[in-house]
């Protein structure tokens, strides 16, 4: 009540636009830096008309489970496309995210089995840990001294690694190799939620084991259709035995009703795009190489962030969610970040870009954050 007494409550803001390098809230057009939409693919009319035509045959929903009666043929044919497109034997679909993760893990982590988790692991992969029947150890951020301590203490136990490829928060990158050779040693299968980084790392968008070329010593890669996908949704890819092994006990699939048809056709024709349009990603890329090189000459502090995922780090709570409204006045979409999304102490500012955004949309980005950032006097 407090943060809304002071107009510094920005959380549920009302978009009246879709979403793109520009929205309007409130009746009010400002740059959106504070979208996972990292191809810009949402509005893309490729994408819309192939889900209208999913509507037009399908109908919009699926009234039941895929496990009973909501098994669409679509379903098998973006599985077939998901396991080819990542490099594995098979694929399987959720109908969000959260339930992939919460699925996946909870059906694979058993009794006599540790979880290994990355300490800023996303919130879904912890609450999947929660739901399994087996241990969970953490170790510290991006740490591979510390993975191999907690390695080393649950030896005799089956060991599943899992990591963001793309920490959501920060916007750094995963020790994927380092990750993959302790894995080895120490006898754990490796996970990868490459949410952030379907799309975005990877010569041809494939992620995280495609960046560091480690595509067949992965054992699962789990991502989203909510960012570069353009829709929502998951999917886990890996060999056929595991997939085929999930699909008939990871809950959140089986009892959840099954991916409505307008969303498997904007994913499948989102997957379409980036292999047929690699210009989408090199214009990513561009942007982020620009908005980084800008905030740090301006003197803010962009943590380790190499992606389009640029954290400003504020440390302070009350100038994250009062600098949000100035920029927003200044015609600027961002996101506060404070505890317990991130370390007390970490307050940040979480800004991320798009194919989509123009030279001309980024300088007044930057323009605004240099006015704002002297106003308050953080630079």
């Amino acid at each position: 009540m407090e943060l809304k007494a002071n107009g510094c409550y920005f959380y549920f803001r009302k978009l009246e636009s879709p979403q793109d390098a520009e929205v309007v809230v409130n009746g009010r057009r400002v740059i959106m830096i504070g979208s996972n939409n990292y191809l810009g693919l949402t509005n893309h009319p490729r994408v819309k008309e192939a889900a209208m035509k999913a509507i037009e045959k399908f109908g919009s929903g699926c009234a039941g489970s895929r496990f009973l009666n909501g098994n669409l043929e679509i379903h098998e044919e973006l599985e077939m496309k998901l396991a080819r497109f990542f490099r594995k034997e098979a694929a399987l679909v959720f109908a969000t995210g959260y339930q992939t993760n919460l699925g996946t893990i909870s059906a694979l982590v058993g009794r006599n089995d540790v979880a290994i988790i990355d300490k800023y692991d996303h919130a879904s992969i912890i609450d999947g840990c929660r739901l399994s029947f087996g241990q969970v150890k953490k170790f510290r951020h991006n740490a591979m001294k510390d993975l191999e301590r907690v390695l080393e203490e649950s030896k005799g136990k089956g060991k599943l690694i899992i990591v963001d490829g793309i920490f959501s928060m920060e916007g750094d990158i995963a020790d994927l190799p380092s990750i993959v050779k302790l894995a080895k040693v120490y006898g754990a299968r490796v996970m990868v939620d490459d949410a952030h980084a379907v799309g975005v790392l990877g010569e041809g968008g494939r992620g995280t084991a495609e960046h560091f070329a480690l595509e067949d010593q992965l054992d699962l890669i789990m991502g989203t259709y909510s960012k570069s996908l353009a829709a929502i949704g998951g999917f886990v890819a890996g060999s056929k035995e595991v997939i085929n092994f999930i699909k008939h006990i990871g809950r959140s699939m089986i009892f959840s009703a099954s991916l409505p048809p307008s969303l498997v056709a904007s994913v499948s024709t989102a997957l379409d795009i980036i292999e047929e349009e690699p210009q989408l990603k090199t214009q990513l890329w561009k942007n982020t190489h620009k908005m980084l090189r800008g905030y740090k000459k301006l003197g803010y502090d962009t943590g380790c962030s190499e992606t389009p995922i640029i954290p400003i780090i504020i440390r302070d709570s009350m100038k994250t969610y009062q600098m949000c409204r100035l920029l927003f006045e200044n015609g600027v979409f961002v996101n506060p970040v404070v505890s317990p999304a991130v370390p007390p102490g970490r307050e940040l500012l979480r800004t991320s870009y798009m194919a989509t955004h123009t030279e001309e949309q980024l300088d007044r980005v930057l323009d605004a954050f240099e006015k704002v950032g002297k106003q308050m006097g953080l630079i």
